[in-house]
């Protein structure tokens, strides 16, 4: 039985064990879920799916980076709870994905959590699981990214669930890490303008246009206005228009030239940003019961 893409996307999500065990338990069980998970419960701990269907949303970003500031890496690990977060052993074991992605250079999560763990403790993905049965949550590491530059590479952490990458041609650590500094508290979409994608301007100037004609101006001066404010749009959304945190009466764009130096791209990650985060209301759920009764 051929297996599909869905199906490995699926019994991932419910062991949250790797993509080749997961399909190699599928293989094995002819494409049958529940047999699959089985299986996988006997291979890699019957605790761990248990625990990894749990929405884990909250978590840390960890960096490490080369002595020479040439080489650098990024990655989100998630947990269910601040508690489990902030705890030495999941930010030790952070450190030890974000390590292990800047020296080794994986292509893919997959290939990361098979690396040796620093510890010496097996692979990054069993020191995973041992973790899930130990604190008793769910855990993953989310995604990572690398750089390698011939310039220089900033970061910088705030409070444990945002992080910043950058890569610098020109200028030098201390600015680096300014700018890194800057993209974690101003969260531009772009370095410039000419990144911006057709179809995001194009938007824009949609919605901008429709609210000046509801302001009842004419046409000629409709136009006016559209391009004023696209470039004020424009230079909200991209690194260099916007003001240096640490001196706004400053762009970006003239602090990187005053230092005759160039971003060249930027990595922005913030803890849970684009998952479905679980609400519970649980005096809703008594209120249920209560009714129910």
């Amino acid at each position: 039985m051929a297996i599909t893409a869905a199906q490995v996307k699926e019994l991932r999500e419910m062991t949250g064990l790797g993509m080749m065990e997961c399909k190699q338990a599928l293989v094995e069980a002819d494409g049958n879920q529940e047999l699959a998970v089985d299986i996988l419960r006997k291979k890699a701990g019957a605790k761990v799916d248990k625990k990894a269907s749990r929405i884990a949303t909250d978590g840390a970003i960890a960096i490490a980076t080369t002595g020479d500031n040439k080489t650098g890496a990024i990655v989100e690990v998630n947990s269910e709870t601040d508690f489990v977060a902030k705890g030495d052993e999941f930010l030790g074991f952070s450190a030890d994905i974000a390590r292990c992605a800047c020296d080794n250079n994986p292509a893919d999560v997959d290939a990361l959590m098979a690396l040796a763990a620093p510890s010496g403790s097996g692979t990054l993905g069993e020191v995973r699981q041992a973790l899930v049965s130990k604190l008793g949550e769910n855990m993953n590491v989310r995604r990572f990214a690398r750089i390698e530059s011939t310039g220089t590479i900033g970061s910088y952490i705030h409070g444990r669930k945002i992080g910043v990458m950058v890569e610098l041609e020109g200028g030098n650590e201390e600015l680096a890490r300014d700018i890194a500094m800057h993209v974690a508290a101003s969260k531009p979409d772009f370095v410039s303008k000419d990144e911006v994608p057709d179809e995001v301007i194009n938007k824009e100037k949609e919605i901008l246009t429709e609210q000046a004609k509801n302001e009842g101006k004419p046409d000629d001066i409709v136009e006016k206005m559209i391009v004023g404010r696209i470039n004020k749009f424009l230079n909200e959304i991209c690194l260099l228009g916007q003001p240096f945190v640490k001196d706004p009466d400053t762009t970006v764009e003239k602090l990187l030239k005053a230092s005759n130096a160039t971003v060249k791209q930027f990595i922005r990650y913030e803890v849970g940003e684009g998952m479905e985060k679980k609400n519970e209301d649980f005096a809703a759920e008594v209120m249920a019961q209560v009714k129910g009764a």
